[in-house]
C-alpha cells in the first residue's frame, strides 16, 4: 500500500471515529436529553455536586466537549451560575477519561470489528424504527460501532516508519531534545485536538501512535497534556456568539486546563515516575523504561509492552484530570473572579432590541436549544411588562411634553416586540428542522403561540398610546372618576402580567397552577362589563356626558381587556407541557 493511500485511509478512519463519536453522543442526548438537562439543573447546587454531575454526564455521552458545550448553553440561558458551571466543567474532565480506558481495553486487545459489524445491523434496524426512543438508541449503537471500526482501521493503516527512513529520522529527531521535545509534543497534541475538535479522537490517535511505536511514552504523555488544552477550543467556539456569562464559562475551561498542564510540565519527571510505578503495580513493564530497553526499532514491540504503553497513557490521562480537579476545586471562586475580569460585564444599559439569550444558531440538541428559547421568551415577557408600565404612565400623564416622550416609548416597544417575535420564531423554525422528539415538537408549538400573544400585547400597548394621542388632539382629559376606574383595571392587568411571567418561568418539568391567573382574568372581564354598562347608562341618561371622551375611555378599557385575554392565553399555553 502506498504512503499516500495509507495516509488517506488513516484520515478516513479518523473521520469514521469522529462521526461515530458524534452519533453516539447525539443518540444518547436525544434519548435522555430531558433527564440529563434535569440532572444538570438540579444537581449543581454546590461545586462538589457539580463535579459529580460533570463526571456522570460525560461518562454517559462520552464527550467532555459535549458536556462543556451543554454547560455553556445553560449558562447562556441563565440556568446555571458561573461558579456551579465551573464545577461541572471540572467533572467533565474526569468523565472523559472513561473513553480512553474503553479504547485501551477493547480497541487494541480484542478484534472489536467482529462485534462492531453485527452491532451496525442492530443499530440500523433500530434507527429505522418509528419509535423515537428506539431510533435514538439505534443511533447510539451505530455510533458506537463506527467509533471502534474507525479505531481498528486507524490502527491498521498507520504506516510502518521502518519503510520510510526520512520520516523515521524526523520523528526520532523531534524526540531527542529532552524537555524541549516534551514542549514540542505538547504543542502537537494541542494542534491535533484543535483541528479535530474532539479530545477523545486526538487521544485515540495518540494511542495508535504509541501502540505502533512511532513515539515513546514521554512524548505520548506530552501529547495528552496538549490535548487537554486543545479540547477547550470547542467550548470557546460555542461561546463566541453567546453572552458574557457563557464566554466566562468557556474561558474558565481554558484557564483550568492551562494551569493543570503548566503544573504537569513543571513536575513532569516525578509524574512519569508515578505513572511507571502504577503500571508496574498492574503487572506490566514500566512504560517509561521498558520502551528504551526492549525494542530494537520503531514498530518492534511486544504485546506486553504495547499494553503497558496504552495503560500508561490512560493512567496519565486519569491522574492528570483527577488531580487537576482535586487541586483547583478549592480555587473555583478565584477562577471565577479571574475570568470575570478577563470578560467584563458590558458597560451601559443593554440594547433592548438585542436578543439576550439566543445569539447564534441552534445548539447540539433540540432540548438545549429550546431551553435558550424559553429564557428568551421570559425576557420577551419582561419587555412587554416594561411597555405596559409606559401605558400606565401615559394614561395618568397630563403634561403634553412628557406624554409625547411616553408615546415615543410605546411606539418603540411595539417595534421591539415585532422584531423579537420574528427572531424567536426564526430560531424555533431552525430548531424544528432537525430531528426532534414529540415532546420537543409540542414545546415548539406552545412557544409559537406564546410569542404571538406577546407580540399582540405590544400591539395593544401601542394602540392605547394612539387612543390617548387622539384624545389629546380633542383637548380632552379624563376626570378623576374615570382615572380611578382605569387605574383599578390597570392594577388587575399588572397582577395578570406578574402571574404570567411567573408561569413562564416555571421549570419545564413542573406544570404551573394558573388558577390565580384565571381569577384575575375573570375580574378584568367583570370590570370591563361593569364599565361598559355604566358607559351605556351615561349615554342614555346623562345629558352632560361627553360622548367623544367616553368613546376614547371605552376604547382603552377594551384594549386593557384584550391584554388580559392575551395574558391568560399565554398562561394556558403553558398547560400544553403536560399533554
Amino acid at each position: 500500500m502506498s504512503l499516500v493511500l495509507q495516509i488517506s485511509t488513516l484520515l478516513g478512519a479518523m473521520c469514521m471515529f469522529l462521526y461515530g463519536m458524534t452519533l453516539m453522543s447525539s443518540g444518547l442526548q436525544k434519548a435522555a436529553g430531558d433527564k440529563m438537562r434535569n440532572i444538570l439543573a438540579s444537581m449543581t447546587s454546590t461545586r462538589f455536586k457539580g463535579i459529580l454531575t460533570g463526571i456522570i454526564i460525560t461518562a454517559l455521552i462520552q464527550s467532555s466537549s459535549g458536556t462543556t458545550v451543554m454547560v455553556v448553553s445553560m449558562v447562556n440561558a441563565g440556568l446555571l451560575s458561573l461558579v456551579n458551571a465551573i464545577g461541572v466543567v471540572m467533572g467533565s474532565h474526569i468523565g472523559t477519561t472513561v473513553t480512553a480506558w474503553l479504547v485501551a481495553l477493547f480497541g487494541f486487545s480484542y478484534d472489536i470489528a467482529t462485534i462492531a459489524i453485527p452491532l451496525v445491523a442492530i443499530g440500523f434496524f433500530l434507527y429505522n424504527s418509528r419509535v423515537n426512543r428506539n431510533k435514538n438508541i439505534g443511533e447510539f449503537i451505530l455510533g458506537f460501532s463506527l467509533l471502534f471500526l474507525g479505531l481498528v482501521t486507524m490502527k491498521n493503516s498507520v504506516p510502518d516508519l521502518n519503510q520510510y527512513p526520512d520520516t523515521l529520522a524526523l520523528v526520532q529527531n523531534l524526540t531527542s531534545y529532552g524537555f524541549f521535545s516534551v514542549v514540542i509534543f505538547t504543542l502537537i497534541g494541542t494542534l491535533i485536538t484543535v483541528i479535530l475538535q474532539a479530545s477523545s479522537a486526538a487521544m485515540a490517535l495518540t494511542m495508535v501512535f504509541v501502540a505502533n511505536g512511532w513515539i515513546n511514552f514521554e512524548m505520548a504523555a506530552a501529547m495528552v497534556l496538549g490535548e487537554n488544552i486543545g479540547t477547550t477550543i470547542t467550548a470557546n467556539l460555542a461561546a463566541a456568539v453567546a453572552n458574557y456569562s457563557a464566554k466566562r464559562t468557556a474561558l474558565a475551561h481554558t484557564v483550568i486546563n492551562c494551569i493543570g498542564v503548566a503544573l504537569a510540565l513543571i513536575l513532569f519527571s516525578p509524574l512519569m515516575s508515578l505513572i511507571g510505578t502504577l503500571v508496574e503495580a498492574m503487572g506490566l513493564p514500566n512504560p517509561v523504561v521498558a520502551f528504551h530497553d526492549m525494542h530494537a526499532s520503531i514498530g518492534d514491540m511486544s504485546d506486553e509492552l504495547k499494553q503497558s504503553m496504552l495503560f500508561g497513557v490512560c493512567c496519565l490521562h486519569t491522574i492528570f484530570n483527577t488531580a487537576n480537579t482535586v487541586i483547583l476545586v478549592w480555587f473555583i471562586p478565584q477562577i471565577a473572579k479571574i475570568v470575570t475580569k478577563l470578560v467584563p460585564t458590558p458597560k451601559g444599559k443593554e440594547d433592548v432590541y438585542k436578543l439576550k439569550f439566543i445569539q447564534g444558531g441552534p445548539l447540539s440538541t433540540a432540548e438545549l436549544s429550546l431551553d435558550e428559547a424559553k429564557q428568551e421568551i421570559i425576557h420577551f415577557s419582561e419587555i412587554c411588562y416594561t411597555a405596559f408600565s409606559y401605558v400606565r404612565e401615559a394614561i395618568n400623564e397630563d403634561d403634553k411634553h412628557k406624554f409625547a416622550k411616553l408615546r415615543e416609548e410605546l411606539t418603540k416597544y411595539e417595534d421591539i416586540t415585532d422584531k423579537m417575535e420574528y427572531n424567536i420564531a426564526s430560531y424555533l423554525n431552525e430548531v424544528s428542522q432537525s430531528e426532534i422528539s414529540e415532546r420537543a415538537a409540542e414545546r415548539i408549538r406552545m412557544m409559537y403561540k406564546v410569542i404571538g400573544e406577546l407580540e399582540s400585547l405590544g400591539d395593544s400597548a401601542d394602540a392605547i398610546g394612539r387612543i390617548l394621542s387622539r384624545r389629546n388632539a380633542y383637548s380632552n382629559a379624563f376626570d378623576e372618576d374615570k382615572l380611578k376606574r382605569l387605574n383599578n383595571m390597570l392594577s388587575l392587568v399588572d397582577e395578570a402580567f406578574k402571574e404570567m411571567i411567573e408561569n413562564l418561568s416555571s421549570p419545564y418539568v413542573h406544570l404551573p397552577d394558573i388558577s390565580a391567573s384565571k381569577d384575575i382574568e375573570h375580574n378584568i372581564d367583570e370590570v370591563r362589563n361593569s364599565l361598559k354598562e355604566e358607559h351605556i347608562v351615561n349615554i342614555e341618561e346623562n345629558e352632560n356626558y361627553n360622548y367623544q371622551l367616553g368613546i376614547f375611555y371605552m376604547d382603552i378599557v377594551s384594549e386593557l381587556e384584550k391584554m388580559g385575554d392575551f395574558i391568560i392565553n399565554i398562561s394556558e399555553a403553558q398547560m400544553l407541557k403536560a399533554s
